[in-house]
């Protein structure tokens, strides 16, 4: 098959040639956002998932939905290192901007530029370009030294004014689990202060299951505060779209046990699914039909792909002890897992593997569901581990 052509793209938040199985989610996002334009209320929302399964691809959706509403966008992705009140600085700032031409802004933002002009002065945080340049702090507000107090003013400030411009702001975060708790609870309570007054700001976060525990040990209503969406595997019918649609506008058709192979082996991992497929359509003679022995013959090219890259980017930086408890948890298969069973492969008591166990949360290889229980954060990752470390 000519390679050139091949339609299937995987990479890391990088859009599939076919969103499928996402109606639901694009849906409630769309009604969320026209109650907060018309005045009503609507919850912020929660995209939760493991990785792969395509929450940052559709934090770009929305954001591209929101536009298509006349609504202005903002992004972050967040990370132990990030600089958070920078960038919620930054992210307001470029709302302003965005809102208003700049031409006009002096004039019909001047309040909303001296809050922020009071946020940056009191978060000893420079001024991005020019535009609070001159601009003298709103005393009073964003000022308190406060972080939760302060963001609470900032980004009120902001749904102020997108109001006043009769429009709307949503901005996104990604890999909201690496937040720290002194940034996630004044977060929280800044949205809890927008919802009330409906407000047209929506904040959409994405990361990985354990941000529900997190949201709850930050704030006890924030599971109130939020729409949780859990984002996981397509089914049958999706994973076989996702397949046949991108080949059928190149004019190549799938066999149904091409198909049925293919989302056998992928569990219908969005992911998953556009590595095989870019496999499959690789070793394919062609020239319009992709058969069920293209797919058993790309089989070590994918796993080979995913190993070199999807998976292994994951291990790269373990240590020995952590690459010893995910060998013993591979060992038991996918998951989840009681903590107690896996220093008991381990031959341990859980108390002394309890240091190693909450490393590998704090790196993203694992997160726990519930009290006591283990598991993998990127899907069919057991699978790798025993090929490669057990």
């Amino acid at each position: 098959m000519d390679p050139i052509v091949n339609p299937y793209s995987p990479g890391a938040g990088k859009r599939p040639p076919a969103l499928v199985g996402r109606d639901d989610q694009m849906e409630a996002f769309d009604v969320a956002v026209r109650r907060l334009a018309v005045g009503r209320s609507d919850r912020s929302q929660m995209l939760t998932g493991l990785r792969g399964v395509g929450k940052t691809v559709l934090l770009r959706e929305f954001r591209d939905a929101a536009a298509g509403h006349g609504w202005v966008s903002q992004s972050i992705e967040a990370g132990e290192d990030s600089p958070f009140v920078r960038q919620i600085a930054a992210v307001s700032q470029g709302a302003l901007l965005d809102l208003t031409p700049r031409r006009r802004l002096s004039q019909l933002a001047s309040r909303a530029l001296g809050v922020l002009k009071s946020f940056q002065v009191s978060w000893d945080i420079p001024a991005a370009g020019t535009l609070t340049v001159g601009v003298d702090p709103f005393d009073g507000r964003a000022d308190s030294g406060i972080l939760q107090r302060d963001l609470a003013d900032l980004l009120r400030e902001v749904g102020e004014h997108a109001k006043d411009c009769r429009k709307g702001v949503v901005v996104t975060i990604d890999e909201i689990q690496l937040l720290s708790k002194q940034h996630l609870r004044p977060l929280i309570v800044a949205l809890h202060e927008i919802s009330q007054a409906d407000l047209p700001l929506l904040v959409v976060g994405a990361g990985l299951p354990s941000v529900l525990g997190l949201l709850g040990e930050a704030r006890t209503y924030a599971e109130r505060l939020f729409s949780f969406v859990d984002i996981s595997s397509l089914d049958d019918a999706a994973a076989a779209r996702a397949l046949v649609e991108p080949a059928s506008a190149e004019g190549v058709r799938w066999d149904a046990g091409a198909i049925e192979e293919v989302v056998s082996l992928t569990k219908g991992y969005p992911y998953f699914l556009q590595e095989f497929g870019k496999q499959a359509w690789r070793v394919a003679e062609g020239p319009d039909r992709i058969i069920r022995q293209d797919v058993l013959d790309a089989v070590p090219l994918a796993q080979s792909e995913l190993d070199a890259g999807f998976f292994r980017v994951r291990m790269d930086r373990a240590t020995d002890a952590q690459r010893a408890y995910l060998a013993a948890m591979a060992t038991m298969g996918p998951g989840p897992h009681r903590s107690g069973d896996v220093a008991a492969a381990l031959g341990k008591k859980t108390t002394q593997v309890g240091p190693v166990r909450h490393s590998l949360i704090q790196r993203g290889l694992c997160y726990s569901p519930r009290h006591d229980v283990i598991a993998f954060t990127v899907p069919m990752f057991d699978e790798f581990v025993r090929r490669h470390i057990a």
